[in-house]
């Protein structure tokens, strides 16, 4: 049972060994502890030990814990006990982006959203602007799993063969993009933003004043995922014409560079978020 504590406790998942190219989730996710226990009672533990351990605590805190697809069996099963147990998890178990796989492009693409142009089958090849190049990733990847570049001339062979193997993949068409931005929110609260300037350096990261519709861009996608609470990034690109598009809506554990933020920003973002997760717990 969740403690009698005047404060409460939070269960806080992360794969602090997790390699993830580019960053250091252990460093991150230390900085916020050590910030939350201010807070809370925290207690910290790996993505499959989350389902034994969640009952003695008020909350599970999902943070830098890794894609789930290294660890399918236990995230479903942590889902399931989480659902059948009322048990409080943050960010919920309802978010409709990467949270649910990457089926929410495809959704966004046919309700004209600016999106990346998204498809998941080759019978659906002339909704996407012909290109040199196209990008075929799973639905259920993450952080780069399984993505393959493939040239318009391979692309009907390519899925030809992902559909022989029962692959469930997307496919866009590959973007000349000046650089990449995300936008970073607690709740439906926009918090700062950061952005790639080397397409070719994706986590070498720095702060970004967003003009009035860049907010309006990603507040947009903020608004439809319809979260109650939680952490959420909006990835985007610009274009070479100037316009943003949606690379994904990470709505589940997304890293959030706060290493790359000044410390005003750092300690506006704790505060956000605990008072975030204090309002969840009703």
């Amino acid at each position: 049972m969740p403690s009698n504590s005047p404060r409460p406790s939070i269960l806080y998942v992360s794969n602090l060994s997790y390699p993830a190219k580019g960053r250091r989730y252990c460093d991150e996710d230390i900085y916020l502890t050590s910030r939350l226990r201010q807070h809370f009672n925290l207690a910290i533990c790996h993505p499959e030990d989350a389902t034994a351990l969640m009952p003695a605590h008020d909350t599970v805190v999902i943070r830098n814990s890794g894609p789930t697809v290294d660890y399918a069996q236990a995230y479903l099963h942590f889902r399931e006990q989480a659902k059948a147990t009322n048990q409080r998890v943050y960010n919920p178990l309802t978010g409709k982006g990467d949270m649910a796989g990457k089926q929410y492009l495809i959704d966004l693409t046919d309700a004209g959203f600016p999106v990346i142009p998204t498809i998941g089958t080759a019978d659906h090849l002339d909704r996407l602007p012909r290109a040199p190049e196209y990008v075929v990733k799973p639905k259920a990847g993450a952080d780069s799993h399984g993505l393959e570049f493939v040239s318009e001339a391979d692309l009907q062979g390519n899925l030809q063969d992902k559909a022989r193997d029962k692959a469930d993949v997307l496919v866009q068409p590959k973007i000349d993009f000046r650089y990449e931005v995300s936008f970073y929110f607690v709740d439906h609260d926009f918090q700062y933003a950061l952005n790639a300037p080397d397409p070719a350096k994706r986590w070498e990261l720095s702060p970004y004043t967003p003009s009035r519709e860049d907010l309006e861009f990603a507040q947009r996608f903020v608004d439809w995922n319809d979260l109650d609470h939680g952490i959420q990034r909006v990835d985007a690109c610009r274009t070479r014409q100037g316009e943003l598009l949606l690379v994904e809506l990470e709505d589940l554990n997304p890293y959030l560079s706060l290493d790359r933020t000044p410390e005003a920003t750092r300690t506006g973002f704790v505060s956000a978020m605990a008072a975030s997760i204090l309002h969840s717990l009703g």
